[in-house]
């Protein structure tokens, strides 16, 4: 084989492994591109899982609130409910009408606190007038002052006594409509059972719509 010949052959082998390395180097991304399809489709698969057991356990929390909100509604309502507590607050009410009526009556503590104060008033003044340890001027100073006192608790007396008897006849008319008041009572706890069954049905009726949410994602992705 000549020269030329040689060359010639050796250069068509050298273009030929480039074309072939050339070809490899092109091909080569082929597989990775394949892998990150496939890693991308197992994400998509994988991401819808996610977010249900997500959305399980939140649903999971959720139930336990409000298992403790129905517990809780439901000890409310046996209260609110429960005639033996309606009439023991009728009758603490009875017994804190008549311990006051005792405390305000004509002849009650509050009474007879005002008496006191008078009547140290009056001694007082009456001693001074008759005391001899001061100078005139001073015993004039002394008993104008205590007759002022004295004046002061008469009126003021004047006025608790206005006072005490009004409570007095208030105290004694919500005594007599005892019976009524206890309906009110009555009335009152129904109305609270009310509240409670509404705000109970508004969180039952949010789990249920969480809970729907939860039963509507559970299928095969695309599907």
């Amino acid at each position: 084989m000549d020269s030329l010949s040689y060359h010639g052959a050796v250069g068509r082998l050298f273009l030929a492994s480039l074309a072939l390395g050339l070809a490899l180097v092109f091909a080569t991304p082929a597989p990775f591109c394949t892998a990150a399809a496939a890693a991308a489709n197992s994400d998509d698969a994988i991401s819808p899982v996610e977010d249900f057991s997500r959305e399980l356990d939140q649903l999971k929390k959720n139930f336990g609130e409000l298992g403790k909100k129905i517990d809780e509604s439901a000890k409310a309502i046996d209260g609110y409910t429960d005639a033996q507590k309606a009439r023991k607050e009728i009758e603490d009410l009875r017994g804190g009408v008549s311990e006051l009526l005792d405390a305000v009556a004509d002849n009650g503590t509050l009474a007879t606190l005002g008496d006191k104060a008078l009547a140290r008033a009056r001694d007082k003044l009456k001693s001074l007038e008759q005391d001899t340890r001061f100078k005139p001027e001073e015993r004039a100073f002394l008993v104008e002052q205590w007759r002022k006192l004295r004046d002061d608790t008469e009126r003021a007396n004047q006025e608790l006594a206005t006072a005490r008897g009004r409570f007095v006849e208030l105290l004694r008319t919500l005594q007599a409509n005892e019976d009524f008041i206890d309906e009110l009572i009555q009335i009152r706890q129904a109305q609270k059972v009310i509240d409670v069954i509404h705000q109970l049905t508004q969180d039952i009726r949010g789990a249920s719509d969480q809970l729907q949410h939860l039963i509507g994602g559970i299928k095969p992705p695309g599907a």
